[in-house]
């Protein structure tokens, strides 16, 4: 947030979090904070980007299948003068956006109780982080002992869901916020 200047985006993403209403999932947060670290990569290049420009920028870098399409816009961020490796390298995951609003910010969300999907994205994402928690202990543990050579890392807890009737995959809880995935069970 420092490096670019965007240090007045902390309280809002509090405020997306913690919303009663309209409250936005810390994957979308992530997503949110991403594109505004490439809205500012793109102003410090002197590039003005059009209205929804960054969005569909962001998107084209981040889907696994825009391939080709992807490939064009990384020349042309890279012709304009931002450093796309730099940028990427610092693009954030929701699981850092739940650290920084946790740890730095003392948020806490606390699902609605009577909305089952919001309850188990909770339990989902506790597991999650305690699974990434556990795991880094572990790797420090051994790194530190000698028993593992290993330069600085970060790790990544993944949860895929596969629909085997329509081959569709999801994180697990992009799943649940979608409400399942569109195949249709005869």
């Amino acid at each position: 947030m420092e490096e670019y200047d965007l240090d007045s985006l902390g309280a809002e993403l509090e405020q997306l979090w913690t919303a009663e209403e309209d409250r936005r999932s810390l994957r979308d947060l992530a997503s949110y904070f991403n594109q505004q670290l490439l809205r500012r990569a793109l102003e410090k290049a002197d590039v003005r980007p059009l209205g929804g420009e960054v969005e569909n920028i962001y998107r084209l870098l981040t889907d696994e299948e825009s391939g080709a399409d992807a490939t064009r816009i990384r020349r042309r961020l890279e012709r304009d003068g931002v450093d796309i490796d730099a940028l990427e390298s610092d693009f954030v995951t929701y699981q850092a956006i739940r650290t920084y609003l946790k740890k730095h910010r003392g948020a806490e969300y606390t699902p609605d109780e009577t909305d089952p999907i919001e309850r188990e994205i909770a339990n989902i994402q506790q597991l999650r982080g305690r699974v990434d928690s556990v795991t880094e202990g572990k790797l420090r543990q051994l790194r530190k002992t000698g028993q593992l050579d290993l330069g600085e890392f970060r790790t990544l807890v993944d949860i895929r869901v596969v629909c085997e009737d329509c081959n569709a995959q999801f994180d697990v809880v992009e799943l649940l916020e979608r409400g399942g995935c569109e195949c249709s069970v005869d």
